[in-house]
């Protein structure tokens, strides 16, 4: 039997600054995110089981999504743990500081590790994809690691 790929998409709401950034990133402004997570498996061939065919149930994936990595970016303000925002937080309880610059890039890898925790052992993760702007995206290839 040969392996297969199966993605799901999910959107969500981010703002975020990217402190000591030369750039208009600088402030604090938000993107509407488009994220493609890809795994790879092998259907499932126990023809009596009602999920006999899948590699695995969207459902589980969306779950997935909904409960790991949705409540700590969706309508979040992310901001680095040094950041000159410092303080927001007392006015405003969707403030999340992370220990890292918050690129799509990083926001992305955070994804990954977070992922990798919690997909079942009969799935690997394939690719992820983050689309922060119309034209404009990072990925993550589990070749490439």
């Amino acid at each position: 039997m040969r392996k297969v790929r199966v993605t799901k998409e999910f959107d969500f709401e981010t703002a975020h600054a990217l402190d000591g950034y030369g750039g208009k990133c600088k402030d604090i402004h938000g993107h509407s995110y488009h994220l493609k997570v890809t795994v790879l498996g092998l259907p499932k061939t126990d023809s009596n089981a009602a999920d006999c065919g899948m590699v695995i149930d969207f459902g589980d994936l969306k779950a997935i999504i909904k409960e790991q990595i949705k409540p700590i970016f969706d309508h979040r303000l992310i901001l680095r743990s040094d950041s000159r925002f410092k303080g927001l937080e007392l006015k405003n309880e969707r403030i999340r500081y992370v220990d890292y610059q918050p690129t799509c890039e990083n926001m992305m890898l955070e994804i990954v590790q977070i992922l990798m925790r919690h997909l079942p052992s009969f799935v690997q993760l394939h690719t992820v994809f983050l689309r922060e702007t119309a034209n404009s995206y990072s990925e993550w290839f589990a070749e490439d690691q």
